[in-house]
């Protein structure tokens, strides 16, 4: 598929098809792809969980949810065939840039502008939404509830030092997708956006 029509086509998916699993050739290209984020120092701070089996998949919804009766987003997310859920590893910034070619020896956090942990990771979470579109796949980024991470944690194993950033659903799409209710508010164009040279100059030189 073009680069272009890959970018025209994603868009979160909310419904799979629950009899149609990923095939592994193409889950390993979702987590390849996913490797080739930029990442700053090439640190690579990040790691993915897998979950593909059912029992798998049950205990991250277990873990991540009220255990209430599921609603309708959450009855067709559940019909997710695979769940990669993006872990962030800000210890692995801290230590790359302790290193003599960096030489931030007092690995204070207060240097970083901005947690580029949660942001190379978030990019390749990004890698794995377009690929899975190239692939002919359905899938949505969502967010993990902040009281549900330390029982994900758990039911993983997950060590102390790694935290989600969110959790990736991919498989085909089913046939009750629902698009979501904002996107009435429309894509906001480059004009409104976009601004060249100062920040008063919006659109047009």
């Amino acid at each position: 598929m073009e680069f272009s029509e890959v970018l025209r086509r994603r868009r979160m998916v909310r419904d799979y098809d629950p009899d149609r699993p990923v095939p592994p050739e193409v889950r390993e290209r979702l987590l390849a792809h996913a490797l080739r984020a930029p990442s700053a120092g090439f640190s690579q701070g990040w790691a993915f969980l897998v979950l593909e089996t059912a029992e798998e998949r049950d205990r991250f919804w277990a873990a991540t949810t009220d255990g209430g009766a599921p609603d309708g987003w959450l009855t067709r997310m559940r019909r997710a065939p695979l769940l990669v859920v993006p872990f962030s590893h800000k210890a692995a910034y801290l230590d790359r840039y302790a290193e003599p070619d960096k030489g931030w020896t007092d690995r204070d956090e207060a240097r970083w502008p901005v947690p580029y942990w949660d942001v190379d990771t978030g990019m390749a979470s990004l890698l794995v939404l377009l690929t899975a579109v190239d692939e002919g796949l359905g899938a949505c980024f969502f967010g993990v509830p902040p009281e549900r991470v330390p029982a994900l944690r758990q039911a993983f194993g997950v060590p102390d030092g790694y935290r989600p950033v969110g959790c990736v659903s991919v498989g085909y799409p089913g046939t009750e997708d629902r698009r979501s209710p904002s996107l009435r508010r429309g894509r906001r164009g480059v004009d409104e956006v976009v601004h060249r040279g100062h920040w008063g100059a919006t659109g047009a030189h």
